[in-house]
């Protein structure tokens, strides 16, 4: 007699195959940092421990000197910690690597030069073809609104246009993390918020896996889909909060009683430390 072939499912006649997980794109495992100082030993973080998957949008929050800038800079490999471990992608980060994507307070843009080679910076310190990345060059100062501003020099462009320009130079490599320490701080209110808005907008297009700082509560809710809130140093991640918000995120979502309870449950953290 003919054998019958089976055309039970494989989780049937056998283990189905496992289907590779992707690791999450950042990893902190207790990590620890204590400085040597005059007055003795200071401890700026203790223990902490945070995951960011891919495409994942968080925000640390917290008090100054919390650690926030440290775990920042430890992420991106620009500093070591006293004990714990680090990886991007499941790879241990012990140095800066061309997954990484920094953006800091300021963008420290070249004065002499123009905001397009401004933004091809990366493309000679990773030694990136030079014709794909001024094909992407183009593309990012369209994303960012200033494709006519790309002969200009910085000292042409307002505050905000220069940070617009320094996140393009971020993007330009296409890292798949990136690290933004406060990014617009320095900038007055309207540009702040304007620059939020743009934020969201470029996040939505790639979704990119994003670590940022902030001190404003408002910012971090609209951002993020999920706040760490950290305790005055030693720095220790004190709640993991998802944002309970539905993308896009708009002008009504600040109005919106969801957004309000949200900043307020945040903000008791802030209130209780002070009293």
């Amino acid at each position: 007699m003919a054998a019958v072939s089976s055309s039970l499912p494989a989780s049937v006649n056998g283990p189905a195959p496992s289907l590779a997980v992707p690791p999450d794109t950042l990893t902190a495992d207790n990590i620890s940092v204590t400085y040597r100082t005059r007055r003795g030993i200071i401890e700026a973080l203790h223990q902490v421990s945070l995951r960011i998957g891919q495409g994942e949008f968080v925000t640390l929050l917290g008090p100054s000197g919390c650690g926030k800038s440290t775990l920042l800079k430890i992420a991106a490999g620009l500093l070591q910690p006293s004990a714990g471990r680090i990886a991007i992608a499941g790879i241990p980060s012990t140095v800066p690597n061309r997954a990484i994507g920094v953006a800091f307070q300021k963008p420290t843009l070249m004065p002499w030069k123009t905001v397009l080679q401004n933004i091809l910076v990366p493309a000679h310190t990773l030694k990136l073809d030079m014709r794909a990345a001024r094909d992407r060059a183009a593309g990012l100062l369209d994303l960012m609104g200033l494709s006519e501003f790309a002969d200009n020099y910085p000292n042409e462009l307002s505050g905000g246009m220069q940070q617009r320009v320094g996140l393009a130079r971020m993007l330009l490599g296409d890292p798949e993390l990136l690290l933004m320490d406060e990014p617009f701080a320095a900038l007055d209110a309207m540009t702040r918020e304007k620059l939020t808005f743009e934020l969201q907008r470029i996040w939505l297009r790639d979704r990119k896996s994003v670590l940022f700082i902030t001190h404003s509560i408002p910012e971090a809710v609209f951002l993020s889909d999920r706040v760490l809130v950290m305790s005055a140093r030693p720095g220790k991640i004190i709640e993991d909060y998802p944002i309970p918000l539905a993308r896009p995120r708009s002008l009504a979502t600040l109005d919106s009683p969801v957004f309000s309870e949200a900043c307020r449950h945040l903000r008791r953290h802030f209130v209780e430390q002070t009293l």
